[in-house]
């Protein structure tokens, strides 16, 4: 019998919905700061806090870095975490048959500490993989191999779940299976991207996710 695949999950935009609270911040903070870029959340979004600030704002005095820096790092301590719907409930289900699960996101583990609190992952995952373990954030594949590597499987025993961009190429360039979620980007803007296009995860099922690995 096949092995069943891994599923290895993105957070923000998969697990929870917290992408328009984040296209306010970083739409904001892009005017605020001058960079001159449309819609600077979309292009940021999925990347880690240390690339954003590497890429964008290197040529800005210190201060002004870390006045950014300090921005953010409080936005993400008041932030909510509002669960995308049956995203929770569908990888406590897969864990109940015995799939291994991944959570990979590109954010810190201050906010991540505080998210598996108040959403009640601890636990959950057999493998964690947070903006703390990797030296290249996404779209580069580092983060999926290493909770690849972390299971002992393959890549292309993984499925992993999305919404961005960044992260599907990320995922993409792991040599992985993705289904992308239309959170945060439209269904045709992805169905070209990935295996499969899905709203969120309520209702799906065991069988669903069975038939994504044929």
């Amino acid at each position: 019998m096949q092995q069943i695949k891994a599923a290895l999950f993105d957070f923000d935009g998969v697990l929870a919905d917290t992408e328009p609270l984040y296209d306010q911040f970083w739409d904001d903070a892009g005017i605020r700061y001058h960079t001159g870029i449309p819609h600077f959340a979309a292009v940021i979004k999925g990347t880690t806090m240390s690339n954003v600030m590497k890429k964008y704002f290197s040529d800005r005095p210190e201060e002004e870095q870390r006045k950014i820096q300090a921005e953010s790092d409080e936005f993400e301590s008041r932030m909510p975490f509002p669960p995308v719907p049956g995203s929770l409930e569908f990888v406590r289900m897969l864990k109940a048959h015995g799939v291994q699960v991944g959570l990979v996101t590109s954010s810190e583990n201050r906010k991540m500490k505080r998210a598996f609190q108040e959403m009640n992952l601890e636990g959950l995952f057999d493998t964690f993989v947070s903006e703390n373990r990797i030296t290249k954030g996404k779209p580069d594949p580092m983060c999926y191999l290493l909770a690849a590597e972390d299971l002992k499987r393959k890549p292309e025993e993984c499925i992993v779940f999305e919404d961005s961009f960044a992260g599907i190429s990320a995922a993409t360039n792991a040599g992985m299976r993705v289904i992308g979620l239309s959170t945060t980007n439209s269904e045709d803007e992805l169905k070209d991207k990935v295996y499969k296009v899905i709203p969120n995860l309520l209702h799906y099922t065991f069988e669903d996710y069975l038939s994504w690995q044929e």
